[in-house]
């Protein structure tokens, strides 16, 4: 009687994630923005991925802002002192204060909405760079949809930062056409406004300066996810300048 052997089928090996076959789904660097019904906190991966060096980036971000919003407190706290302090009239010998009410320049508020519609495009541009169906495109290597549809809004962004600077010059050049110069002991109400002003400025300015850097950045970087973080630092970074401002600008003109 003859033997009759049965071949065992070989056992395949799983094919690891992002090496052929489906898709990478479960290191997808999607989320936010809408195109997926995700959210960028969906962007989760185990380990060292995309996922960590994120949450990485917006730690050391939010803890750079923390120390310039304590930096802006100490700042209206040192005005709310300066203008509640008192002086020793030389004649009288009474003691009296030398705070005058400044009337702010209108062009600060038109100023202030261009700053707002600049929050707006950047947010607009964070979650195009998120958007699950454009990245998932870009992660298989089908051109770069989420850089493009990202890239109009961040150059919005970048032009309305650079009209809401040169709003603050003119504000500025109009203040010293009224002889209110950037002297505490003259006047020492638009002394505080220019220091208050000035240092706001210098920290948009540096927001400009990486919206600058983050569009040069986007056209080298080859992975998606970088891009994304690129874009995502850069936008908490402008949003906390706008709502910075918003608190500074109430100080002057309620603050008087």
């Amino acid at each position: 009687m003859n033997a009759t052997f049965t071949r065992r089928p070989a056992k395949k090996k799983p094919r690891e994630l992002g090496t052929g076959g489906l898709p990478p789904v479960a290191r997808r660097p999607t989320g936010g923005g809408g195109g997926g019904g995700g959210d960028d906190d969906d962007w989760k991966n185990e380990g060292k991925g995309p996922g960590e060096l994120l949450r990485r980036v917006r730690v050391f971000v939010f803890a750079a802002l923390a120390a310039d919003m304590l930096l802006f407190a100490v700042l209206v706290a040192i005005f709310f002192a300066r203008q509640a302090g008192l002086q020793m009239d030389p004649r009288s010998h009474e003691l009296t204060g030398d705070w005058h009410a400044m009337l702010l320049p209108p062009i600060l508020y038109l100023n202030t909405a261009v700053l707002l519609v600049s929050c707006l495009t950047m947010e607009l541009a964070r979650r195009n760079i998120f958007r699950e169906i454009d990245v998932l495109e870009e992660w298989l290597g089908l051109g770069r949809p989420a850089l493009k549809r990202a890239l109009p809004w961040l150059g919005a962004t970048l032009a309305l930062g650079a009209l809401f600077l040169a709003g603050q010059w003119t504000a500025w050049r109009q203040l010293t056409a009224r002889g209110l110069v950037f002297d505490r002991f003259a006047t020492p109400g638009s002394y505080f406004f220019y220091l208050i002003t000035g240092l706001h400025a210098a920290h948009l300015l540096l927001g400009v300066a990486a919206l600058i850097l983050c569009l040069s950045a986007l056209g080298w970087l080859r992975r998606v996810e970088f891009r994304q973080i690129a874009v995502d630092a850069t936008a908490w970074y402008w949003h906390a300048m706008g709502l910075a401002w918003l608190v500074l600008l109430a100080v002057l003109a309620l603050g008087q």
